[in-house]
């Protein structure tokens, strides 16, 4: 989940970041285009608007065929903005016509209508205007009109306009980066939430609940989850209800049974072999049977919450040296035990983690198993080939045994749940690791 909320903020991000300028690059680019067309539009009309009305305007005076006068005269009414043509007569007042385009001047010879061009010759840009002179009856006089006008203001306004259409959008940039991480972190903190409690959900606090507000996909998630957090809850409430009792409902048979066989492993030599190996197995199952048994009501109560710390001050290397003893590990453990390490702690459920660790290591590790006493832990470590890296995460996890081959073993597999549960119900932690020389190394810290 965690790597999904970095992958999801920033896609998040560039597609609210990509569609906030995209738009403001379209509407910019509208708004450029129309300005543009709006600027070109009114240069051109500003210009050719007085030349349409001077043309029309001097057009009834003009003699047909026109002398070289009649151009002169025409050309300087127009005030000298437009040369006048006629054939190869032309005036000497208005621009050369070395500006018309030939193909322009060609389509004019056939056209009854005002020809315009806005062509941009050696990077200067400039409007192209011809006008034929017709007859009433709409016949050619052969008499034209050319005009041309610069439109380097209009360019400059125009470019003037796109930078800062482009600067615009390149204030929208910060903008919408903002924008865009409000929103991401909108959207996603009730995804994180989600996260969240899907992990202490997956390590067994089925009592964890997100928030519904809301009406949107992810208040229907949410409710999702808490629907199935709640259904996993009673179930697993059931289930260690259903181990609770059978456990108390199997103490009673249990301690019959273990009375009997005593009195068959007293017996067992004066029995036929066969008897007696019977009678020892059924003597071992029982036992096994039994310490199975008080397992799993020990950790019925943990689930209840039943169990409850009985703390006083002890010397902690004092009580691991008695729990050795009283197992008589003394002679295959080696523990360096110093006096002066005073831990308040329940020291029944100190005996537990300790005989816990040490049995595990004795069983499943190497000799020489050694318990070393520190001022701020206890460590129990073996000799053995150590613990594979897909069991680490495991080794605390009720049932579980690294070695499927010993699946039918002395152990329960909840020793270790056991060891860890008393450990975090004094507030301290217990750790899994292998140790660089070889071997697994259990640290139990306590705050003593």
């Amino acid at each position: 989940m965690k790597s999904l909320s970095r992958g999801l903020k920033p896609r998040l991000m560039a597609a609210f970041l990509l569609l906030t300028v995209l738009g403001a690059a379209g509407a910019a680019g509208a708004s450029y285009a129309t300005a543009r067309t709006l600027l070109l539009e009114d240069a051109q009309d500003g210009f050719m608007n007085p030349l349409v009305g001077d043309v029309r305007d001097y057009a009834p005076r003009l003699t047909v065929p026109p002398s070289q006068q009649d151009l002169e005269d025409f050309a300087k009414y127009l005030r000298g903005s437009a040369v006048v043509l006629y054939g190869d007569l032309r005036s000497h007042h208005g621009p050369d016509p070395s500006f018309i385009p030939a193909e322009m001047r060609e389509a004019l010879k056939t056209s009854r209508t005002i020809l315009w061009q806005r062509r941009t010759d050696n990077g200067n840009p400039h409007l192209v205007v011809g006008m034929p002179l017709v007859h009433a009856d709409g016949t050619a006089t052969g008499v034209e009109v050319w005009a041309v006008t610069g439109l380097d203001v209009t360019r400059a306004a125009i470019n003037s306009l796109s930078t800062g259409a482009w600067v615009g959008v390149s204030l929208v940039v910060p903008v919408a980066l903002g924008l865009a991480l409000f929103t991401a972190r909108g959207v996603l903190r009730p995804v994180r939430r989600l996260g969240a409690a899907a992990r202490a959900l997956g390590s067994g606090r089925l009592d964890t609940r997100v928030d519904e507000r809301g009406s949107d996909e992810l208040s229907d998630l949410a409710r999702t989850f808490n629907r199935a957090a709640e259904q996993l809850e009673a179930s697993q409430a059931a289930s260690r209800r259903f181990v609770a009792d059978v456990s108390h409902e199997l103490r009673t048979p249990l301690t019959a049974m273990n009375a009997v066989t005593a009195v068959l492993d007293e017996d067992a030599d004066t029995l036929p072999p066969d008897t007696a190996v019977a009678a020892r197995l059924v003597s071992a199952e029982t036992r096994k049977l039994t310490r199975l048994v008080n397992d799993l009501m020990e950790i019925s109560r943990f689930d209840e919450g039943r169990n409850v710390l009985e703390l006083d001050e002890w010397d902690i290397g004092t009580a691991v040296r008695d729990t050795l003893a009283a197992r008589g590990w003394t002679t295959s453990v080696e523990a360096p035990l110093p006096p002066g390490v005073i831990g308040r702690v329940d020291r029944r459920r100190l005996d537990v983690i300790v005989a816990n660790l040490v049995g595990n290591a004795l069983k499943h590790g190497g000799t020489p198993v050694r318990v070393t006493v520190r001022e701020d832990a206890v460590e129990v470590a073996d000799n053995g080939p150590g613990i594979s890296e897909e069991a680490l995460p495991h080794l605390f996890d009720r049932f579980y045994k690294a070695d499927t081959a010993r699946s039918r073993s002395e152990g329960s597999g909840l020793g270790l749940a056991i060891a860890w549960e008393n450990a975090r119900l004094h507030g301290g932690t217990l750790e899994a690791a292998n140790a660089p020389s070889g071997g697994a190394v259990f640290t139990l810290r306590l705050p003593w």
